[in-house]
């Protein structure tokens, strides 16, 4: 037996399927990479710009949520981090390095009644705030965690 053979069908089929999902009209890939990405408040260079951008001017301090992410991170280019919303009906949650030059690092979209939590590693260029942005019922909540780092993961 060739495998060589069998691995080059494999993968001339697959993308022959592909192809022609795209070509019916089945798969739309603009769509699909475009979905909803708030460009401005990725690219706002603040805090309050970026939570400007979101819709989120006037959050509001809650003990609901927790943050867990390591007090000293030796790597700031892969630094875990933990959110959890105990707030009823959070539709977001967003994650901020406050001194990296794009604040904003992430944003989850919950639906159905999705549980309030993400998990995810962020690049942190310094020793900064991590802050959560919750969005529930409406309303805008936040809290931060001081998040010291020895090697900046942005390039310092």
């Amino acid at each position: 037996m060739n495998s060589f053979r069998r691995t080059f069908l494999k993968g001339t089929g697959a993308a022959g399927t592909v192809a022609i999902a795209i070509a019916a009209g089945l798969l739309k890939p603009t769509q699909v990479l475009a979905a909803e990405w708030n460009k401005d408040a990725f690219g706002a260079k603040s805090v309050s710009d970026a939570l400007k951008s979101m819709g989120a001017s006037a959050p509001v301090d809650s003990k609901d949520i927790s943050i867990k992410a390591p007090d000293i991170a030796e790597n700031g280019a892969v630094v875990p981090v933990e959110i959890t919303s105990k707030i009823a009906g959070t539709t977001s949650i967003a994650i901020m390095a406050e001194k990296n030059a794009n604040p904003l690092v992430a944003n989850f979209n919950l639906s159905n009644g999705a549980e309030g939590y993400v998990s995810t590693r962020i690049k942190m260029g310094q020793t900064s705030l991590v802050r959560a942005v919750v969005k529930a019922g409406g309303k805008t909540y936040t809290a931060a965690k001081e998040v010291k780092v020895t090697i900046g993961g942005c390039g310092g």
